[in-house]
């Protein structure tokens, strides 16, 4: 095999949605103030005793089924989040054990809302070097309990929620070349710190680099990938707010695609964004199978991976 492919996607969310008015009511905000500066209508909440490894369970368990593949093929599970509950066992391990997988390999990786798209070119990069030739990769993130509700700048952007992937080995390679960095002198614009932690950020920086510095970024993935923007039957980029991703896409110059924007209605999921959003978006049918989709990832650390892959 020369490469990769998605297989199958599933996404999960809990029941609880949290409203800008019900924020209104906690904090100095409002629903006009909200929309006008993030895009956010609403945004889920899990319940207490709901952990990382539950949601992160539900999503891949989604994508399993739909797979055709069986538990036992699964030989490497990657999860993206910066919120698990336990060092360990960690996140990957639980959900191999809820799964029944057999003698997989179990990593999480913590690159915050850039962690799925850095998963996943991990996993394509094992099945290319022969080392896994089926693995579930998941993006999770209980983002509300490192928020600090007392602020009205963050708390009004943060949800909960998993998207995973089924990947496998393919004889032409469907998950295109990754192009990822980071930002290391900025790295404190965003951070989860202290204890307990709490997320905070420099949301101006943030802006100002997201909007400036990613779209050539971007547009290079494209290049490496050999598709040119306007070939793009979507774009999916991590689900921030609306005044990133906007200008992001148009400069971008992804004139026929559709740009996810589930931000509106799940809030800022971190690493769980783009698989969340990306599966929604195939499971309304809003993707043509085969048709190339632009996955680009950023945020904490200040860092960012993108790829193209074909849409399952």
């Amino acid at each position: 095999m020369t490469g990769s492919r998605v297989l199958a996607l599933g996404h999960y969310q809990p029941a609880r949605v949290l409203t800008n008015d019900e924020l209104a009511a906690m904090v100095d905000t409002s629903d006009e103030w909200i929309r006008s500066r993030v895009g956010i209508r609403t945004r889920r909440v899990a319940e207490p005793g709901e952990t990382v490894a539950d949601m992160a369970t539900e999503a891949a368990g989604k994508a399993l089924a739909g797979s055709g593949l069986a538990a036992q093929e699964i030989d490497l599970v990657l999860v993206a989040t910066c919120t698990a509950d336990d060092r360990s066992p960690n996140t990957a391990a639980r959900v191999a054990a809820a799964l029944g997988l057999a003698t997989p390999a179990v990593m999480d990786v913590n690159v915050v809302c850039s962690g799925f798209t850095h998963a996943l070119a991990s996993a394509d990069h094992a099945i290319r070097a022969g080392a896994a030739t089926n693995a579930l990769v998941i993006g999770v993130e209980k983002f509300t309990s490192v928020t600090d509700w007392t602020d009205r700048t963050t708390c009004v952007l943060t949800g909960d929620g998993a998207g995973a992937a089924v990947v496998t080995a393919s004889a032409e390679p469907e998950i295109g070349p990754v192009v990822w960095g980071s930002v290391p002198g900025m790295g404190h614009a965003v951070r989860i710190e202290g204890t307990p932690s709490r997320f905070s950020q420099e949301g101006q920086s943030v802006y100002r680099w997201a909007t400036t510095q990613l779209p050539p970024i971007a547009r290079r993935v494209c290049e490496r990938a050999g598709v040119a923007p306007e070939e793009l039957a979507a774009v999916v980029l991590h689900q921030a707010n609306l005044r990133i991703i906007e200008p992001v896409a148009r400069k971008l110059g992804a004139v026929n695609a559709v740009v996810a924007t589930d931000v509106t209605e799940s809030g800022n999921t971190s690493a769980a964004s783009i698989p969340l959003a990306l599966s929604k978006l195939v499971a309304r049918g809003e993707i043509p199978s085969g048709a190339p989709v632009l996955l680009f990832g950023f945020g904490g650390n200040l860092s960012y991976a993108g790829q193209v892959i074909r849409c399952p």
